[in-house]
């Protein structure tokens, strides 16, 4: 297929399509007449051969062929924008661009607002979109991060992409502070009986620790789960459930969150978060400028850099 022969606008309008699933909203998206928007919408059903909108009742549904193609405008929407925003040199400064990171709430905690605080200093008109990671996009790294700067994941759930160490911490077990059978201590036996809060437990989801422990051929019996660090304490509060968290975050929630910290009685592992990104985008300024202030952003709550680059 010879691109001469196509007008990218007609991407713009197929985007707004796919997305209102209606001509008159698409059009008002998009500033333009409704008659103008019908044009596009007859030359793109010529395009494809296909109706991409059909009418039930009184609503449009996307036909499968029109399913198929919306994550994929979406990434070529994007691709196309940054192309035609790149400049030959970067100026942060006078920078309006939306920098876009996927990362857990954990990781957001613990680094959104001095990461937030930072892109403000350096680049006051930049905008930062912070994404929550799903095992979905995880499992989808590579295709995801075309259209996403970065995404800060431990090791072992991306591979073959260029990344930096950004975050170590380490891994205590949370019970409730009323817990009246716990003393200082927990043994593998304890762990084993007790309920679990337990986080993207699945299938191909899990943490770094839930996998050590499997490794070790300890069973946890889980009663939750969850997908969200920043839910367990209050599931394990006031319950006889235990959970595994990050140190780091244990230390910034509330002191009266009704839960105590404890010593792992397994070998759980350093948790190294790193952040991944696409390798098209290794030698992009602006994605360099944002991989810098991430690490240094990073450094100011750890006290240390990425060791690992690749």
């Amino acid at each position: 297929m010879r691109l001469t022969n196509l007008d990218l606008n007609l991407l713009v309008s197929l985007a707004a399509l796919l997305e209102q699933r209606s001509v008159t909203r698409a059009a008002q998206q998009l500033g333009l007449s409704q008659p103008a928007l019908s044009a596009s919408l007859a030359r793109l059903r010529r395009h494809f051969g296909d109706e991409l909108l059909s009418r039930v009742g009184n609503e449009y549904r996307l036909t499968p062929l029109a399913v198929q193609l919306k994550p994929w405008v979406r990434l070529a929407l994007d691709g196309v924008e940054r192309i035609f925003a790149a400049q030959p040199v970067f100026d942060p400064a006078e920078s309006t661009r939306e920098f876009s990171v996927i990362l857990s709430d954990y990781a957001c905690a613990v680094l959104g607002n001095v990461l937030t605080e930072a892109l403000a200093r350096e680049a006051p008109g930049a905008r930062l979109r912070l994404m929550h990671n799903t095992p979905t996009v995880v499992d989808n790294a590579e295709q995801t991060l075309l259209s996403t700067d970065l995404m800060v994941v431990p090791h072992g759930f991306v591979t073959d992409l260029p990344h930096e160490d950004v975050l170590r911490d380490r891994w205590v077990l949370v019970v409730s502070a009323d817990n009246p059978d716990i003393g200082d201590t927990l043994t593998v036996e304890q762990i084993e009986a007790m309920p679990w809060v337990a986080t993207y437990y699945g299938p191909t989801a899990s943490t770094p620790a839930a996998r050590q422990m499997r490794m070790l051929g300890i069973e946890p019996r889980v009663q939750v789960v969850t997908e969200s660090f920043l839910t367990v304490p209050s599931l394990v509060a006031g319950s006889r459930r235990i959970a595994l968290l990050q140190e780091r975050l244990v230390r910034l929630l509330p002191v009266d969150v009704g839960i105590r910290a404890l010593a792992c009685p397994f070998e759980a592992g350093p948790l190294v978060d790193a952040m991944w990104w696409h390798p098209v985008y290794t030698d992009n300024p602006e994605h360099a400028f944002f991989r810098g202030l991430l690490l240094r952003a990073a450094e100011q709550v750890t006290g240390s850099t990425g060791v690992r680059t690749r």
